[in-house]
């Protein structure tokens, strides 16, 4: 039972920390585009006239 005082306090603790980050995050930008990354590596860009085919 004693090992609770201490467990309960450190676990709501890490739960704060958590929401914080994650509430930084969001404000942050960090979640605006998602997908952005991904599809963009499938986007060829056009190779120069004067480069061969190799």
């Amino acid at each position: 039972m004693e090992m609770l005082v201490f467990l309960i306090p450190v676990a709501l603790l890490l739960g704060l920390t958590g929401l914080l980050s994650f509430i930084w995050a969001v404000r942050a930008g960090q979640f605006d585009d998602p997908d952005g990354a991904a599809a963009r590596i499938l986007i060829d860009e056009d190779r120069p006239a004067d480069e061969p085919d190799k």
